[in-house]
């Protein structure tokens, strides 16, 4: 069984009207308990993002203060949506990814959160798919070995097959 981290490029789609919003809801209607991931870190970008588009006028304040309860709802509440820590252990461990594959810190995270949690999943005989548009990460995903999804130009068919397998 596969499960979904998300990237905040992915989250945020959930909460703002964004290209792959209908994808991430399909994800988030069908995955089922247990199998939604992010970063506790993504969730402040995605609150980050909300403000941004908030200020710039892409989004009311009424469509702000949805979002956000909905946010708290659904992951930061929720209690089957598995948030997970950026520590300095993490952190540390991710530098060389930064480099390697000439992404930014945070995206260093994530590839290495997704390496880590890809490696204990096959074990197990399970895997990982990770949720994401940057497409620098994207690719250095790829280039490591993990499954990916890019709800910008992949659809809901797509993810039908990660979720079946």
């Amino acid at each position: 069984m596969h499960a979904f981290l998300f990237d905040a490029s992915a989250l945020v789609k959930r909460y703002a009207p964004e290209v792959g919003a209908a994808v991430v809801d399909y994800l988030f209607a069908q995955a089922g308990h247990g199998r939604l991931l992010c970063l506790m870190l993504g969730v402040a970008e995605v609150s980050a993002a909300l403000v941004r588009k908030r200020n710039s006028g892409s989004i009311t304040s009424p469509m702000f203060a949805a979002a956000m309860t909905q946010l708290r709802m659904e992951v930061l509440m929720a209690v089957d949506f598995i948030k997970l820590p950026a520590d300095n252990a993490l952190i540390a461990t991710a530098i060389p990814l930064a480099e390697k594959h000439a992404i930014n810190a945070t995206d260093a995270i994530v590839l290495q959160t997704a390496l880590t949690i890809t490696a204990q999943r096959r074990a197990t005989g399970d895997d990982l798919v990770l949720v994401a548009s940057d497409q620098r990460l994207l690719r250095a995903a790829q280039a490591e070995g993990v499954f990916t999804l890019n709800p910008e130009t992949q659809t809901e068919t797509d993810c039908d097959a990660f979720l079946q397998a």
